[in-house]
């Protein structure tokens, strides 16, 4: 710069000192020009002191000279002392050449720019306050600046600026978000830490709610939180942990529906700080939130659900998302079964008696009422304007979006990786939701069908359990019945054609009265048009994959037989397998049922029905399952010992000499011999001690006897008939006494010829199908030996 030139009033002595590369001389100088600018406010002679300002700004600070740029922020910081309380008139001439020095590559200048701007915000104080954000946005670049002493300087400003923020009650935070928004983002550790201590400041600030802008700088401070620096994690915890208590404070002013996605994304997290924080956010936003939160659940479910199966590591993450689950499915309420999402606006009346179709209570206080006006996009809100009532609470109808929550469950079911915890968790919501919104579940059960026919081969127990409960509650629900309109009545359940199921009608148990009463529920008898599917597909299920029959199928039996009604499991399976093609299967199949029936605890109620047939339904159920009971030779006398047909039983054995006698049918009246000695028979071998009245008896134990080789089962049945007594011996002397197993037979009213007749057709089947099976097997040998 010439120094001769005239840059009047500043004498040409003051212009060269500014320009001196001497700190002590620029500070002469800036000295003179106080007193020069303390000269033009005495005397009101504004024009002048804007053209000093104008020329320490264009001459020297943004000179190409460093020295002049140095000596001119030197003299804008006299300006702005000289200036004091006026100074507020000139800071946009004041500040921004000294901004623009903070991008100048000379760390030194970038210092004296520091200390330059700090004297005019020291003295012009709240008057900064409209140019905040070109400080804040200045300071943020700054606050990551390599060099130390131009980090400590905007240290010292920032500090200076937070105070004048504190004291004052003039500050623009709705213009300060945006830039707040943009920097919050920053990649920078500094820059971080800048951010977060001022979102600590305002946030202390009783003046500046800065919770209602939450939303905008949320995910960004969960994008902090993840810094690899443990201090500015820490000070980002404080940041939303302060937040957190301000929403448990005011519930009714936070905007939940804004920052729900925000917290789902971050739930799944692959950083645990993250992933925690921001599922007891979660947690406490169901709470508060209530049914507000509820169109966002498919989106909370697919964070949560895998957080239910972590391991020990990762505990507290698992604690909290099983709270914030369990806390989802209580928002889901049996009216929500009754809104239609495809319907327009209702008219709700002005009394609250019609709350049972909007939120629940305590949603009241959640800010609801704020969400008319934000988050229309997110929300599925099916009224255009907010509700009044008499207590002046504002109310939304809230939308539960089912298909996408099935979705997700549907999703983690069928993922073979999902942990054991999340796949019980999902049953659990299916249950839950078949219990409160059945008529809308069911528009989705022939989707979810497969799947959870599939699960039954799962490796858990305990999932195998709540799997078929679920199952359990489809086949009993009246939600069901196609007749009615509900869910598969639109067409989307297509059945094949013979799946009526023929269950002896019973007074008041077949009623729609007790389909759901008190604690039947799902353990009714009475089944839907999906409980005869679902037999079809399990016993489907039992022939392709023999090993689930063999080790899961009497658990999986008997646990339906406690849940549903047995007698209809038994008829029902009973009339599929006397349809079945696979005979090999069928014989199987009736062996396991006919061990159930026999031996489990649960089936006690079903075999004291059978045991006396004094019913027609009793009599019924015989007939049926005695007709598929054909397919096992075995099982069918044993079906007659437990019924007391003991003349039809001995009849069935006499037929076994025309039967092929194999090591498999041996073994199997080994078994039964066994089990003549447990405690379920005990009234057949007590029979055994009234001779005269059970001649039949005796023969077809004596027949077993005769079919089985010298073995253990031998000698256990040979020493039981040895202790039978002489009928001499028992004779009484009341003989007018008619015999009760005559009178019990002819009661019975059934036709024991046809029977037989059946087992011989069955049995002549089974061994046109081993011969054949005998003949593929020859053949194949063949082949192999060619």
């Amino acid at each position: 710069m010439n120094a001769e030139r005239d840059l009047s009033p500043l004498t040409p002595g003051v212009v060269r000192a500014l320009t001196d590369k001497l700190y002590e001389k620029r500070k002469v100088a800036a000295l003179e020009i106080e007193k020069l600018v303390r000269e033009f406010v005495a005397q009101n002679n504004t024009s002048q002191i804007k053209h000093v300002i104008q020329i320490l700004s264009q001459e020297f600070a943004l000179s190409q000279h460093p020295h002049s740029r140095k000596g001119g922020l030197i003299g804008l910081a006299a300006c702005s002392i000289a200036l004091g309380k006026d100074s507020g008139l000139y800071l946009k001439e004041l500040i921004e050449p000294v901004l623009t020095c903070f991008n100048d590559a000379d760390s030194r200048l970038r210092y004296y720019a520091c200390e330059a701007l700090y004297n005019i915000v020291k003295v012009a104080r709240g008057s900064v306050l409209p140019h905040f954000n070109v400080l804040f946005d200045g300071l943020s670049k700054l606050a990551a600046d390599p060099d130390p002493n131009v980090k400590s300087g905007s240290e010292l400003l920032d500090r200076l600026l937070k105070d004048i923020v504190t004291e004052s009650n003039q500050f623009d935070l709705v213009g300060f978000i945006p830039l707040l928004r943009e920097r919050i983002y920053s990649n920078n550790q500094y820059a971080r830490q800048f951010i977060i201590s001022w979102i600590l400041v305002l946030e202390s600030v009783p003046d500046i709610n800065l919770l209602d802008y939450l939303p905008e700088i949320l995910d960004g401070l969960f994008q902090i939180l993840g810094d690899n620096s443990k201090e500015i994690r820490k000070m980002c915890e404080v940041a939303l942990g302060e937040f957190l208590k301000e929403i448990k404070k005011n519930p009714s002013s936070v905007k939940f529906a804004e920052m729900a996605n925000i917290l789902v994304i971050h739930c799944q997290a692959a950083d645990d700080l993250i992933q925690l924080t921001a599922m007891c956010w979660m947690r406490e936003f169901i709470q508060l939130a209530g049914r507000v939160m509820l169109p966002y659940s498919s989106g909370i479910l697919t964070a949560v659900l895998p957080c239910l199966s972590y391991d020990d590591r990762k505990k507290n993450i698992k604690e909290v998302a099983n709270v914030c689950n369990q806390s989802l499915m209580k928002l889901v309420i049996p009216e929500d079964d009754e809104m239609d999402e495809a319907k327009p606006s209702m008219t709700i009346p002005a009394e609250p008696t019609s709350e049972e179709s909007l939120s629940r209570p305590e949603a009241v206080t959640t800010g609801e009422s704020q969400l008319p006006h934000h988050g229309r996009n997110e929300l599925n809100v099916t009224l255009n304007q907010p509700l009044f009532f008499p207590r002046s609470c504002e109310r939304i109808q809230v939308t539960l979006n089912l298909d996408g929550i099935v979705q997700v469950l549907d999703y983690h079911l069928s993922d073979t990786s999902i942990g054991m915890m999340t796949r019980i968790a999902v049953l659990k919501w299916l249950y839950h939701l078949y219990i409160k919104t059945p008529r809308k579940m069911f528009r989705h059960t022939d989707s979810l069908f497969p799947i959870l026919l599939r699960t039954l081969s799962d490796e858990s127990d305990e999932v195998i359990l709540k799997d078929l409960e679920l199952l359990a509650e489809i086949a009993s629900s009246p939600a069901g019945q196609t007749e009615e309109g509900h869910g598969p009545s639109d067409g989307s359940d297509v059945r094949p054609g013979p799946v009526e199921l023929h269950v002896p009608a019973r007074a008041g148990q077949l009623s729609s009265s007790s389909t759901k009463g008190l604690e039947c529920s799902p353990s009714t008898p009475t089944m839907n048009s999906y409980f005869y599917k679902f037999m079809i597909n399990l016993l489907k299920r039992f022939s392709s994959e023999r090993k689930l029959l063999e080790t899961r199928g009497a658990f999986i039996i008997r646990q339906l037989c406690l849940l549903l009604n047995a007698e209809n499991i038994f008829h029902s399976m009973a009339d599929i397998l006397l349809r079945e093609e696979d005979l090999k299967f069928a014989s199987t199949m009736v062996h396991t049922l006919n061990t159930i029936l026999l031996t489990s605890s649960e089936l006690f109620q079903l075999r004291n029905q059978l045991k006396d047939l004094k019913t027609p339904e009793s009599r019924n159920l015989f007939c049926c399952l005695y007709r598929s009971w054909c397919h096992n030779p075995v099982t069918t006398v044993s079906l007659c010992f437990l019924t007391q047909n003991y003349k039809h039983a001995y009849d069935l054995i006499q037929k076994f000499g025309d039967l092929e006698v194999t090591v498999d049918f041996l073994t199997e009246v080994d078994k039964l011999v066994q089990l003549i000695e447990c405690p379920i028979f005990t009234y057949l071998r007590l029979q055994l001690l009234d001779v005269k009245n059970n001649p039949y008896l005796i023969k077809a134990l004596y027949g077993l006897l005769m079919l089985l080789p010298q073995s253990s089962a031998f000698q256990l049945l040979s020493h039981r008939l040895q202790c039978v007594p002489n009928p001499e011996l028992m004779q009484t002397t009341d003989n007018t006494k008619p015999s009760t197993s005559f009178k019990r037979t002819a009661a019975c009213n059934i036709d024991y010829t046809e029977l037989l007749q059946h087992f011989e057709k069955v049995q002549n089947k089974h061994l046109e199908a081993r011969h054949q099976r005998a003949g593929r097997a020859e053949q194949l040998d063949r082949r192999v030996v060619l």
